[in-house]
């Protein structure tokens, strides 16, 4: 009876935040991890660590042309991928008062049409891999409007369409697709925060979370049960309850706070 080979990952957004601790998680299996992100020294310390089971794979995940190079690269060392995770994502925040439609723009290209760049590029690896599983890490803000939030919102709402729209058209061929929603998660983009952050989690812990819910192969993952109860009630409550509730909590530092 032959060994198991061992699985095949893509984590994009694999540098830091939430993206460099579920790297860690997946590695100690014994786990292949290709790493995406645009930053390439964390990458390599990683793959120095790890001997023999990372292959680099940094790129701007925003230029289509590049994530098509990095598939093929995929294709050509591996043939094939068994779980890919898409982390990778930015986020800016908007003045109402000096409305910049740039922000918009920036966001939901790195965060929306990004992820459609590597789910292209990721699916035709998937259908040759084992038990395929393709996860996107959207948002819990998407559950209620939040300010200064339009674009960071508007981006992940787009992914969870996305992915959940997909599942059903990858479900015939046996291709899993999980939606993550992390809460208040403690990442480099929040050191830079002049607010205390509610129930914020340390990236390990929300990496560990994530990771070890994978294996079931869940429809959503969650974090945060307390504030998940709390913003799934409130995104069901009348538009004029709710805009008074976001007219509460505008402030300085806006209160995003995910995988980055």
């Amino acid at each position: 009876m032959g060994l198991i080979p061992p699985r095949r990952y893509w984590l994009t957004g694999a540098s830091s935040g939430i993206g460099a601790a579920l790297a860690e998680e997946i590695l100690k299996t014994g786990a292949q991890l290709a790493v995406s992100s645009r930053s390439l020294a964390p990458l390599r310390v990683l793959s120095l660590r790890y001997p023999g089971q990372v292959l680099v794979l940094a790129g701007d995940l925003t230029n289509s042309q590049t994530v098509r190079e990095i598939g093929e690269q995929i294709a050509r060392d591996w043939g094939s991928l068994d779980t890919v995770i898409l982390n990778a994502g930015t986020c800016e925040f908007v003045d109402a008062k000096q409305f910049d439609a740039s922000i918009i723009e920036h966001v939901v290209r790195t965060n929306l049409l990004a992820s459609s760049y590597c789910i292209e590029a990721a699916l035709p690896l998937l259908r040759s891999g084992t038990a395929p599983h393709l996860v996107g890490l959207a948002s819990s803000a998407t559950y209620l409007p939040l300010p200064r939030a339009e674009a960071y919102g508007a981006s992940k709402a787009g992914m969870r369409y996305l992915f959940e729209s997909l599942r059903n058209d990858v479900a015939p061929e046996g291709i899993a697709v999980t939606v993550v929603s992390p809460g208040f998660v403690e990442t480099p983009v929040t050191a830079n925060n002049d607010a205390p952050i509610p129930r914020a989690s340390p990236a390990g812990k929300a990496a560990q979370h994530i990771f070890h819910q994978l294996s079931n192969q869940p429809v959503d993952i969650a974090l945060s049960g307390m504030l998940m109860a709390t913003l799934w009630p409130l995104s069901k409550l009348p538009d004029r309850t709710r805009l008074a509730i976001g007219k509460r909590m505008v402030r300085s530092s806006p209160p995003i706070l995910d995988q980055l």
